[in-house]
């Protein structure tokens, strides 16, 4: 099943805070096997959410969503993912109980807490999901995100939200952990065109179906020193374990048969 992500918030497309929920859930889905096939940015807009959205129920894929499932005005998700589904917007019971629980927890001791306040009336608003929803477990503060199918809302605040992930994929997505064996091998190739390797990499794919050629370019990096600093191409193969190590040495063949200089040591290997 592909696996995408939305990040949802203006402060991320104004740049008032900078993402860093991207890089994590790449990261946690790498250390399950597990790789992310799409991922989106999307102001707070509930037209653009909404049209989002629906669309993304549509793939069948599963979805893990950052942001706007708070209580304030600028926050849209819970209302939008309703909406795209055509379902009411309903407090659901274990989310009411939690919400409960964190005013209590957090009331002067001794204070019986009042959830028919205004104040408290709005809180529980952050329990209001799509019908159908099911709660995902908040280990910091216990206000729970959501989950509809295989989209899953959380908040946008990391402490939250990547524990979040992990409990998603933990409890409703072992049986795809490590379910794909996945390698990769690269080497540093300096002072070539991607153009002079394109014919190379053409026939590697040819040679090794199911394997994928990557190129990364670089024009040198003077900061970082090193072997980094000059023109560089960092060159490899991707795909089933078995294939990829044969698949490798046909390509660094090939990159020497074409005269390029290869960066001793600089191979580097990666399987999950």
């Amino acid at each position: 099943m592909p696996i995408g992500a939305l990040i949802i918030g203006d402060e991320i497309l104004s740049g008032r805070r900078q993402d860093k929920h991207l890089p994590k859930l790449i990261e946690l889905l790498g250390a399950r096997g597990l790789s992310l096939a799409w991922a989106e940015y999307i102001g707070d807009d509930p037209e653009r959410i909404v049209t989002t959205l629906k669309r993304t129920f549509a793939s069948g894929d599963i979805v893990f969503s950052t942001g706007g499932i708070g209580a304030t005005p600028d926050d849209h998700t819970r209302q939008c993912a309703a909406k795209a589904l055509g379902v009411e917007l309903v407090l659901h019971p274990e989310a009411k109980r939690l919400i409960t629980e964190r005013m209590q927890d957090t009331a002067p001791p001794g204070e019986a807490v009042d959830m028919t306040t205004p104040q408290n009336l709005h809180r529980l608003n952050m329990g209001t999901y799509p019908a159908g929803a099911k709660v995902i477990p908040n280990s910091y503060n216990k206000i729970p995100g959501f989950s509809v199918g295989d989209h899953h809302f959380m908040p946008g605040f990391p402490v939250m939200a990547w524990p979040m992930m992990e409990w998603v994929l933990d409890t409703h997505y072992p049986h795809l952990h490590h379910a794909r064996p996945h390698a990769e091998r690269s080497l540093i190739v300096f002072e070539m065109a991607e153009s002079d390797l394109t014919p190379l990499m053409i026939q590697i794919e040819t040679d090794f179906p199911g394997i994928r050629v990557f190129s990364l370019p670089s024009v040198g990096d003077a900061l970082r020193g090193g072997i980094y600093a000059r023109r560089h191409i960092d060159l490899g193969v991707k795909g089933e374990p078995v294939l990829v190590e044969a698949a490798f040495m046909a390509l660094r063949a090939g990159v020497e048969a074409l005269g390029g200089a290869i960066a001793e040591d600089s191979a580097e290997s990666k399987t999950y």
